[in-house]
C-alpha cells in the first residue's frame, strides 16, 4: 500500500482434496446412478459396478455398459478387487462397449456429468461429504422427474464423422 492508491488484496486458492465421481446412465428410462469416491483405482470402478449390478440391476442377466477407455475400466479390475469366483460371475454378467479413443462425448454418461457439474458441482465445495450428499441429492430430482436423454447421432452421423473407425471397400 501507498499513499494515494488503493488496499490491494490477493486471492489464494486452497485446494482442500480432489474426488472422483463415477456415472451410470440408463438414458431410455432417465436414470442414473452416481458415486463419489476419494480415488479414481480399479477397486473403487469394480465396487461401482458391482453395485450397479446388485443393487439397480439384480434381475437382469447381461448389462450393457458403453465405457471410454480408461484404464480402469476393465474385466481385470473384477479380479483385482474380488475373489475370482466372484469377479467371473460380476464379469459374465457384463458387456463391455468402449467408446472410440478421444469419442467419450459418445458416452451418454458423460453428458450427465456435465448436467452435474453445471447443475450440483459448480461451485467450491470443500469437503467430500457434502459432494456426496449434494450428488446424491442431484441424483434422486434427476431420477424423479426420469428425465431422459434424446440422443439423435444415428449411424449414418456415425459414418461421416467417425469415418476413420469405418472401414471403407473398394472394388
Amino acid at each position: 500500500m501507498k499513499k494515494g492508491k488503493d488496499a490491494r488484496t490477493d486471492y489464494e486458492y486452497f485446494r482442500c482434496g480432489v474426488c472422483n465421481i463415477f456415472m451410470a446412465s440408463e438414458p431410455l428410462a432417465g436414470k442414473r446412478y452416481a458415486a463419489v469416491s476419494e480415488q479414481r483405482t480399479r477397486r473403487d470402478w469394480a465396487q461401482f459396478i458391482k453395485r450397479l449390478a446388485n443393487i439397480h440391476y439384480p434381475q437382469a442377466s447381461k448389462i450393457t455398459l458403453v465405457m471410454d477407455n480408461l484404464n480402469t475400466h476393465s474385466a481385470g479390475s473384477f479380479y483385482e478387487a474380488f475373489e475370482p469366483e466372484q469377479a467371473k460371475r460380476l464379469m459374465d454378467r457384463f458387456e463391455f462397449v468402449y467408446t472410440p479413443k478421444h469419442g467419450s462425448w459418445l458416452n451418454i454418461a458423460e453428458i450427465e456429468l456435465n448436467v452435474l457439474s453445471a447443475q450440483c458441482l459448480n461451485r467450491h465445495i470443500d469437503n467430500i461429504q457434502k459432494i456426496k450428499t449434494e450428488v446424491s441429492a442431484w441424483q434422486n430430482n434427476r431420477n424423479g422427474k426420469k428425465n431422459k436423454i434424446d440422443w439423435q447421432f444415428t449411424t449414418a452421423n456415425a459414418r461421416i464423422k467417425l469415418k476413420k473407425l469405418y472401414p471403407s471397400i473398394h472394388m
